[in-house]
């Protein structure tokens, strides 16, 4: 595992410094991976959700291939953009295909490790909205609620990724929970 982890970093290096062969010898050692988090995400969506998993990863494909100027620093930092890229695409497709038709109002909701199971459209782009402006208060308690319950990584995954121990990431995640919550209460009643 951890020379294919080498291995995925030597190649995010290479095309980061603009070697297009690198990024096709990188497809095919990132695809089961993005397969996982795509399936992660849909498993979280309402059954009959529009948007199919292989959309969901031809879809962030798309946009991880066009980014420009990222200096990719190792695997982790590939996968949390993945998965931040995931979040937008189903973000971007509540938005187009909202299923609002009525105007009711939106609930409020518990942060859970099941957070997406059942959330209407609206309500996913509420706490998109609250989790943007957690970003710009806090991006590294932002960043740790994207790994964790969008990107579906483990408390110990998180920890990894942004190179903190794990009680530092369930201590962030709390505290990011509380304030989410808080914002999404203070928006609903407004």
């Amino acid at each position: 595992m951890a020379a294919l982890a080498d291995q995925i970093t030597a190649l995010l290096l290479s095309w980061s410094k603009g070697d297009k062969a690198a990024l096709e010898q990188l497809v095919p050692l990132v695809s089961s991976e993005l397969r996982r988090l795509a399936k992660h995400y849909m498993a979280k969506e309402r059954s009959g959700h529009t948007l199919q998993t292989s959309a969901l990863i031809n879809e962030a494909y798309l946009r991880l291939v066009n980014q420009t100027n990222v200096e990719w620093k190792d695997r982790a930092h590939f996968f949390a953009v993945a998965a931040t890229i995931m979040r937008h695409v189903l973000i971007d497709h509540a938005r187009k295909y909202r299923y609002e038709k009525r105007g009711a109002g939106a609930q409020t909701i518990e942060l859970t490790d099941s957070i997406l199971g059942q959330q209407r459209a609206k309500e996913l782009i509420a706490l998109d909205d609250a989790l943007s402006d957690l970003g710009a208060f806090d991006s590294r308690k932002s960043q740790i609620v994207e790994l964790r319950f969008f990107g579906g990584l483990s408390i110990e995954e998180v920890g990894e990724v942004m190179s903190i121990s794990p009680a530092t990431v369930k201590r962030e995640l709390q505290a990011a929970k509380v304030w989410l919550k808080h914002m999404m209460t203070e928006r609903e009643s407004s």
